[in-house]
């Protein structure tokens, strides 16, 4: 046998591919049944609130525009995104089922993660409208489109369902021989390849290209739009139309602070500073949680037409119930 194959034959035989991992979730935190409550109740307030969101935008015609497709495939994601994180994580930590199968771990971070790629982006193609909407005025109507926006969406969630597959697919190419504890309480990308002990530079490589693209890349393109706007309403706007103006985007606002806030200031603060793993642990999990619950409660008291759409649904279905009860 030559160098080159008994090296071979060694990497094979040391290579671990384990059944499965243990999610360590937190260490030592007094009344953490509180925390397990509070996921259970964001669950369900945002499964009623995205559920309510989109059979308003389905139901009511006038809603059936390019900005509220955008809407419509946020609450979508938030609730899909919700779905795949909230109950696993539950069922790990109260019912102390901390083992997960690899192929499931595997699974369960492609979702996750899939989820909030696309909520990352689904609030720049919101931007976009916006920009649109105020700079181009006159030319809004041919220019954000059913056709354009379907298309927009449909890219995100195709570019992202593929990196995605590579950058989880990367992880099966790791041998697990040491620790198989996974410090968190889902299956994270950064705990669960940093476990490995073999070339993991090929995920870094990943991970850093993941930050850029849902983090780095949507923050910029969201300050230029705004920038924009901002420019684009001190020249054409009058002191009183300016407010009205802008007051279309602070829905927008409020949910490009609430999604992306958490997630740059965790990052910021790993780089200055050692983190605790219980922070980090929380601040991933309300990154994941909070702009999902919040979001549909923002569009349902924030924005005027959809203010208008539920008080026309709510006083239809009142002359229907009373016609049938006539």
């Amino acid at each position: 046998m030559t160098p080159e194959e008994r090296a071979v034959s060694n990497l094979n035989a040391t290579f671990v591919r384990p059944a499965k991992f243990y999610l360590s979730g937190f260490s030592n935190v007094p009344h953490v049944k509180y925390y397990y409550v509070f996921l259970c109740f964001a669950y369900i307030i945002t499964v009623l609130g995205n559920s309510f969101l989109l059979s308003i935008i389905y139901r009511v015609k006038t809603l059936h525009t390019p900005k509220y497709m955008i809407v419509f495939n946020l609450a979508f994601t938030d609730l899909c995104g919700s779905t795949a994180l909230i109950p696993k994580v539950l069922n790990t930590l109260v019912f102390d089922r901390r083992y997960i199968v690899y192929e499931a771990c595997l699974s369960h971070m492609f979702f996750v993660l899939l989820f909030a790629c696309i909520q990352s982006w689904t609030l720049v193609t919101m931007a976009y409208d916006r920009f649109i909407a105020i700079c181009f005025p006159l030319r809004y109507h041919s220019i954000v489109t059913k056709p354009v926006i379907a298309a927009m969406l449909l890219f995100v969630w195709a570019f992202f369902f593929c990196l995605l597959a590579l950058t989880v697919g990367s992880i099966d190419r790791l041998s697990f021989c040491r620790s198989l504890v996974v410090k968190s309480i889902y299956c994270d990308h950064a705990p669960v390849f940093l476990l490995a002990c073999n070339d993991t530079s090929l995920n870094n490589i990943l991970a850093y290209v993941a930050f850029v693209v849902v983090l780095c890349i949507p923050l910029v393109l969201i300050a230029l739009t705004y920038v924009c706007i901002s420019v684009a309403l001190s020249r054409i706007a009058t002191g009183e139309e300016r407010p009205k103006a802008f007051k279309t985007c602070t829905s927008h606002l409020i949910l490009v602070a609430i999604f992306f806030l958490p997630i740059v200031g965790t990052n910021v603060a790993s780089v200055i500073t050692y983190i605790h793993p219980n922070t980090r642990i929380i601040n991933s999990s309300l990154t994941h949680i909070v702009p999902a619950l919040l979001n549909p409660i923002i569009y349902s008291l924030k924005t005027e037409e959809v203010l208008i759409s539920i008080k026309k649904l709510c006083k239809r279905n009142r002359i229907t119930h009373t016609t049938k009860k006539g």
